[in-house]
């Protein structure tokens, strides 16, 4: 620590102070030793796979936001007995105001359309009525053969009355780790669309000014966005390998 100090011509305390901050901010994960394998697994597999590969592939997703845009990630560096100081601290609806919960889906073909999810717990026999019925399955007619639905292994999607839909249907699937942003695009739409509700012009008040800012968001994401994050799948499954599985720097 002295050495680097010496080096930036600081203090030994600043250095301390702010290696501190970058190793407690860098720990803070949710991956477990199960999910580092699991990802480094998915990334070997398809890592010979080209952009063309990706071509007919169908990602889907969903995700959740709130109408409170705090998401807990302030960070300020405190004095001892300043923890608690008004300064310090950013008051939020625990609650969040009300949340929307959304499901999309992308291709190199283009993108579905944004549906808010109702009413409750997405339990298998609503994913199978809500989406894969109305969304997928037109969607794959429309692609037609070669057509591949990225399909996350979260509970509701891998029940049984949606592998028997899926079945019956004829199409074809790629199992997908769960919790693995960086093998997945639709992802990094749903950060786009965070941060875009973090800095709208004007802040959605309710529940419902939240879920039209959402569609109007949606609508309104290049499908040059798209394009580009599925092009760079290659790039991010060789990435994961480098790390064996870890989260890559980009």
């Amino acid at each position: 620590i002295r050495a680097i100090a010496k080096w930036f011509a600081v203090s030994p305390s600043t250095v301390s102070r702010d290696r501190y901050l970058l190793l407690w901010a860098r720990r803070n994960r949710m991956s477990t030793a199960r999910a580092l394998q699991n990802d480094l697994r998915q990334a070997t597999e398809y890592q010979n796979w080209q952009v063309h590969n990706w071509h007919p592939v169908f990602f889907k997703d969903e995700s959740r936001f709130t109408v409170s845009t705090c998401d807990r990630q302030e960070r300020v560096w405190t004095s001892r007995g300043e923890r608690y100081a008004a300064c310090n601290i950013i008051q939020y609806d625990w609650f969040g105001g009300g949340s929307v919960k959304v499901w999309g889906g992308i291709s190199m073909e283009g993108s579905t359309d944004l549906y808010r999810l109702d009413n409750g717990t997405l339990t298998a026999i609503r994913y199978r009525d809500e989406i894969f019925g109305p969304t997928v399955r037109p969607y794959a007619g429309a692609v037609g053969p070669g057509f591949f639905l990225v399909h996350v292994n979260a509970r509701p999607h891998v029940a049984r009355e949606c592998w028997q839909f899926l079945e019956n249907e004829g199409i074809d699937t790629i199992d997908w780790p769960p919790f693995s942003p960086d093998l997945n695009p639709i992802e990094h739409l749903w950060g786009i669309m965070f941060r875009s509700i973090q800095y709208h012009q004007v802040a959605p008040q309710t529940v419902q000014e939240l879920s039209d800012a959402l569609v109007q968001i949606w609508e309104e994401i290049p499908q040059d966005t798209i394009h580009h994050l599925i092009r760079s799948m290659p790039r991010h499954c060789q990435a994961r390998i480098q790390v064996r599985g870890d989260h890559p720097c980009y």
